[in-house]
């Protein structure tokens, strides 16, 4: 059976706001949200999923009052824990992507993220075989995410989407094997 799952990257945040958890979307970011609602509104979407974090789920908000369906919070969908603030982030991400075990104490690394985020990810396709799901997520998160279908994503890959926000991505899965990936324009 296919099942198309729709990557919402979050909006544009407010990164005056260092509190990963509760970090809003920014005013470009909140406006930006609906055309996430345009782009899939046609999809036929019969589930929402999303990391607990505000922006990832105020991205999906709109979309999801109109298609009158409700957010299902999932806590393994949240972004990487970096475990402080990093001033330097760029080389930081590249220590990660070049050892996908590195992490800083109290943080996560990308193969923790990769796992956590991959068996999420295929409990939601075993509960909507054969149907059309949004997961609100994250750049770290999502780049881990093709990374583990893709092994030859990386730091680069990562690097060229960081600053898409929003940005959407769909898999199509045969039961839990990938198909496809395809990115989904946002007018």
């Amino acid at each position: 059976m296919k099942t198309c799952v729709y990557f919402v990257r979050h909006a544009e945040p407010d990164f005056s706001i260092k509190d990963d958890l509760i970090r809003p979307l920014s005013e470009k970011g909140i406006a930006d949200s609906k055309r996430v609602t345009r782009a899939l509104m046609d999809k036929n979407i019969t589930a929402i999923y999303s990391s607990p974090f505000k922006r990832a789920i105020d991205t999906i908000k709109d979309f999801a009052c109109n298609a009158g369906l409700e957010i299902i919070t999932v806590n393994d969908f949240r972004e990487r824990r970096v475990g402080e603030w990093v001033e330097d982030f760029k080389a930081f991400s590249k220590k990660q992507w070049d050892d996908f075990d590195f992490k800083l104490s109290g943080g996560e690394s990308l193969r923790e993220v990769q796992k956590r985020n991959i068996s999420a990810l295929f409990d939601v396709i075993r509960n909507n075989q054969g149907k059309s799901v949004a997961i609100g997520t994250h750049g770290t998160a999502l780049s881990a995410i093709i990374n583990y279908f893709n092994p030859d994503f990386g730091y680069d890959d990562f690097w060229s989407i960081v600053d898409k926000m929003p940005y959407i991505l769909c898999f199509k899965f045969n039961d839990i094997e990938l198909e496809s990936i395809e990115e989904i324009e946002i007018k």
